[in-house]
Formats: structure tokens, sequence, C-alpha cells
């Protein structure tokens, strides 16, 4: 399975979401912190999509980014990147590290794995 990690900006739009997973690649599933999946702009990009969204909880997973801000506000260095290797399983492994849209809103990584 392959999973399209998620993070935005509190002001980013669906198509900035968009954006950010066109330039990561297809996935199955799409996954974000608990704190953004229910958020308006999460739930309209998953229904364009067609893709159902897990919610987990980044803090504290290591990931190849290091963002200082992302880190303060959400325990991890990119939260594309953790919520896609959490949700893809025990046995993810990052495909695609995080990419950030043009406009700098959101940022999409994609990790596959087995899902449990």
């Amino acid at each position: 399975m392959r999973v399209a990690g998620i993070g935005f900006r509190s002001a980013a739009t669906v198509d900035d979401l968009v954006a950010a997973l066109a330039l990561a690649g297809e996935a199955d599933v799409l996954a974000t912190d608990v704190r953004k999946a229910g958020t308006a702009v999460m739930v309209a990009f998953a229904a364009r999509m067609g893709l159902t969204v897990r919610a987990v909880d980044v803090s504290g997973t290591v990931t190849p980014t290091a963002s200082t801000r992302v880190k303060k506000a959400f325990g991890t260095g990119s939260v594309a990147e953790a919520a896609a290797l959490i949700a893809a399983g025990q046995s993810a492994r990052l495909l695609v590290g995080r990419v950030v849209a043009p406009n700098g809103m959101a940022t999409a990584a994609i990790a596959q794995g087995d899902g449990t």
C-alpha cells in the first residue's frame, strides 16, 4: 500500500494540497496528523482525490527532513513524512521524501508498507 503523508499550513487550499501530491506521486490512502485530519481543507482534498484519510499522531517520529518550525509545533521534522511512515505500517519505507507545493503551503511524502 502506498500512503501519501500530507502536511499543510492553516491557510492552505485544496489546490495547494493537490499541487503537493502531484509532485510526490500516486497513493492508495492519505495520512496526516490527528490535528489536521478533520479540517475542512483536508476533508475536501480527500473527497476530490477519492481517497480516505488516516489520522495519526506524528509526534516523536524521526524523519529525514528536520524542520525546526514543524518540530516545535508537531514534535517531528516533517508532518508529511511522519504521517506517511506511520500510516504505511511497521514495514514502511519512504519512497518519496517531503516535497513542497510551489507556493510553500503544503507538503507531501509517499511511503510504502503493509498498512498494519
